[in-house]
C-alpha cells in the first residue's frame, strides 16, 4: 500500500513531502483489529462498572448457579436382585410350540419351586417348558390356573438350586414411583430378559378384557398401570419396584394407534391369593346364576327383544333348574343392578357377581316390559 506524507504551507496549501510504499502482512492487520476490539470491549466494561458497580459480581454469580449435577445411577442393583428368578415360558401342544411368555419363581418349599405366569400363556397347551438365564430349558408341571384372574402356577421338583424372587407390596407403592419389568418380548430367542423402566402411572384401574379372544369384553380386571414398555411375550413376567421386589404380574397393554405407554399388571396381592389357592387345592370356582346374556346396548339384540338400546344385560335364556330360573328371570329381561351395584354390561355383571360366594343370596333388579322389578336368588358354584 502507498502512504503519502504532507506538510502544511503557510498559505494553506499542502505539499507532498514524501511518498512511501508501505507493505503490511495480513497477520498484522488481524492483530491490529483484535487489539482495537479488545480495547473497545474493555472501554465498554469500564463504562458499565461506572454506571453499575455491582455488574461484574452479579454476572458471575448467575453463571455459578447454572451448574447441574446428575445423581441417577440407574436400577442395575434392583434388576440383579430378581434377574435370575425370571424365566421364559414356552407352551407346547404335542411337542409343537404354540405360545411363549414370561414367568418368575415366587416360592420354594422343601422339595418344590413354584413359578407364576399368566393363564393365557399356558392355556391350550399340554406341556410347558421354562428356560433360565443360563440357557437351560426344563419341563415343568402345571399346578393349575384361573382364566378370570389370569394366573397360573407351574412347579419344578428337580435338583437345580434356583433364585426365588422377593415379593413386595403394590399397596405401598405410590403413583410416580419407579417400576421396571423383565420379560421376553416379541422373539424370545432374541430379546429374552429385556428390562424396561417406567413409573407407576395409576392404581386400581378397572379395565374390561376378553377372556376368549373375542371383540366383546366379558370381564373386568383390577390392575395397576405403568408406562414401562410391555410387549407381546412380557405376559406373566414380574413388575418390580426399584429394589427388584415383585409388586405385580404383567398381563396386558392397550393396543391402539393413538395409545403409547399404557401397560398393566395384576397386583401381587391378588395374584398370590389365587396362586396359593391353586397350590393348596382350594376351590377357586366362581358363583353361578345360570343365564346366557348379551350387552343391552347391542342394537341387534335390543331390536330382537323389542327394547331400546341401553345399559344393562339382556337375558337370552335361563338354564333349567338354575338360580336364575328359580328366581323367575326369563328371556328378554334386562338386568340393571345386583344389590347396590349398577350393571352396565356383561363384563360388569361378572365383575360384580364374582365378589360373592356360592351360597350367598343377592337381589337382582331388572326390567321386564318397561317395568322395573326385583327378585332374590341364591348363588351356586359353577363346576
Amino acid at each position: 500500500m502507498e502512504v503519502n506524507s504532507y506538510v502544511q504551507n503557510p498559505d494553506g496549501t499542502q505539499q507532498i513531502m514524501q511518498k512511501k510504499k508501505l507493505s503490511l502482512s495480513l497477520s498484522a492487520v488481524i492483530i491490529i483489529s483484535v487489539v482495537i476490539s479488545v480495547l473497545a470491549g474493555a472501554a465498554g466494561i469500564l463504562i458499565l462498572l461506572k454506571i453499575n458497580p455491582n455488574f461484574a459480581r452479579t454476572t458471575f454469580t448467575n453463571i455459578s448457579k447454572s451448574e447441574v449435577s446428575v445423581t441417577d445411577q440407574g436400577i442395575a442393583d434392583g434388576v440383579q436382585n430378581i434377574y435370575d428368578s425370571v424365566v421364559v415360558v414356552r407352551t407346547y401342544t404335542k411337542d409343537t410350540l404354540v405360545a411363549t411368555g414370561t414367568g418368575f419363581i415366587y416360592a420354594h418349599d422343601n422339595t418344590n419351586y413354584y413359578l407364576m405366569t399368566n393363564y393365557h400363556v399356558i392355556s391350550g397347551g399340554d406341556n410347558v417348558g421354562v428356560q433360565f438365564t443360563n440357557g437351560e430349558e426344563i419341563k415343568v408341571s402345571i399346578v393349575g390356573g384361573d382364566k378370570y384372574a389370569d394366573i397360573a402356577v407351574l412347579k419344578y421338583s428337580g435338583g437345580l438350586n434356583l433364585q426365588v424372587a422377593k415379593i413386595g407390596s403394590s399397596e405401598k407403592m405410590r403413583v410416580g414411583d419407579t417400576t421396571f419389568a423383565i420379560g421376553a418380548p416379541l422373539d424370545s430367542e432374541v430379546y429374552s430378559w429385556s428390562v424396561t423402566r417406567g413409573i407407576l402411572s395409576g392404581k386400581d384401574r378397572l379395565v374390561e378384557v376378553s377372556t376368549n379372544n373375542s371383540n366383546t369384553s366379558d370381564w373386568i380386571m383390577r390392575v395397576m398401570q405403568t408406562d414401562a414398555a410391555i410387549n407381546s411375550g412380557n405376559s406373566g413376567g414380574p413388575l418390580c419396584n426399584v429394589n427388584g421386589d415383585v409388586i405385580g404380574v404383567t398381563n396386558m397393554k392397550l393396543v391402539n394407534s393413538g395409545v403409547e405407554g399404557m401397560g398393566f399388571a395384576i397386583p401381587i396381592e391378588d395374584a398370590l391369593k389365587y396362586a396359593n389357592a391353586l397350590v393348596s387345592g382350594e376351590d377357586v370356582s366362581r358363583p353361578y346364576i345360570g343365564i346366557s346374556m348379551v350387552d343391552a346396548n347391542n342394537r341387534t339384540y335390543a331390536s330382537k327383544y323389542g327394547i331400546s338400546p341401553r345399559t344393562g344385560v339382556i337375558v337370552e335364556s335361563a338354564s333349567a333348574g338354575s338360580p336364575a330360573e328359580k328366581a323367575g328371570l326369563t328371556t328378554g329381561d334386562v338386568i340393571i343392578a345386583i344389590n347396590d351395584d349398577e350393571i352396565v354390561s356383561v363384563a360388569s355383571l361378572r365383575y360384580t357377581l364374582y365378589k360373592y360366594k356360592s351360597g350367598d343370596t343377592i337381589t337382582v333388579k331388572y326390567i321386564r316390559n318397561g317395568s322395573e322389578k326385583k327378585t332374590n336368588l341364591t348363588l351356586i358354584a359353577n363346576n
